[in-house]
């Protein structure tokens, strides 16, 4: 069970297939009929990492992608994951550029040069994988705590991303990230990838003007109305605070 660290925040959403426990019994995934409790936790221990780098490998495998599972030190990356009922269906890695090198840089150092020497301060969000059949809320509401420790906590200023080039549009249109570099070679999963950007004040301004909104968003089609709503910045940033020490996780 899953339970172990304090959630950053906790959210209800719209029953979604129990795809995990059907996975592991060899079964059909049943229906839920009611709204399942979502918790959002940082991965502290050895344990969490595992379990979430195990998720990462099944999606990646499902999707035809190799993995890598070599790590930089942990003082430059924060792992979140997401869990219901002890269950993990979701997680993501935030990568903060601290003088060492992002992932990106492997294959995009030169466009992350010319930020860095406008005094950019880049944060790059990476190993997202989301178990199949989960609400679009998950996927989220790991994006908005990056976000609140990036910006909110930490002062960074761009979200660089590598994606597969048939992602491209889903990031754009939904998040609202920009290509920033033309498609190269990622040895790291043996697959093509494009370098796409984000300015962090960019996606405040559209959690300010969507997030909570949810199922009241009227014809926006982005991710931003599935996002917490913008007065429950402050508790969730606290929260995540409370983890730290000395801007390292406690």
């Amino acid at each position: 069970m899953l339970v172990d660290e304090m959630p950053i925040a906790s959210f209800q959403a719209p029953p979604a297939q129990a795809v995990g426990a059907a996975r592991r019994a060899g079964g059909q995934a049943a229906p839920r009929s009611e709204p399942q409790l979502f918790n959002i936790r940082v991965a502290l221990s050895a344990g969490r990492h595992a379990d979430t780098g195990a998720l990462v490998r099944r999606m990646y495998a499902w999707r035809g992608y190799a993995f890598e599972a070599g790590e930089r030190g942990a003082a430059d990356k924060v792992t979140l994951y997401a869990e219901t009922g002890g269950e993990l269906v979701g997680t993501m890695s935030l990568w903060l550029d601290k003088g060492n090198a992002l992932p990106a840089d492997e294959h995009f150092r030169d466009r992350l040069d010319i930020l860095r020497r406008q005094g950019r301060r880049l944060a790059e969000p990476s190993r997202l994988a989301i178990d199949a059949g989960m609400s679009k809320r998950v996927f989220a509401a790991l994006i908005h705590i990056s976000y609140l420790y990036a910006r909110a906590l930490r002062g960074y200023t761009d979200y660089v991303i590598e994606v597969n080039p048939r992602h491209v549009a889903f990031y754009e249109r939904m998040l609202g990230f920009v290509s920033y570099g033309g498609e190269r070679t990622c040895s790291r999963v043996g697959a093509p990838a494009v370098l796409l950007r984000l300015p962090l004040d960019e996606m405040g301004a559209q959690i300010r003007k969507w997030g909570g909104s949810d199922a009241q968003h009227g014809g926006e089609r982005s991710f931003y109305p599935h996002f917490f709503a913008a007065g429950e910045e402050p508790a969730i940033s606290a929260r995540l605070a409370a983890l730290c020490r000395g801007g390292e996780w406690a």
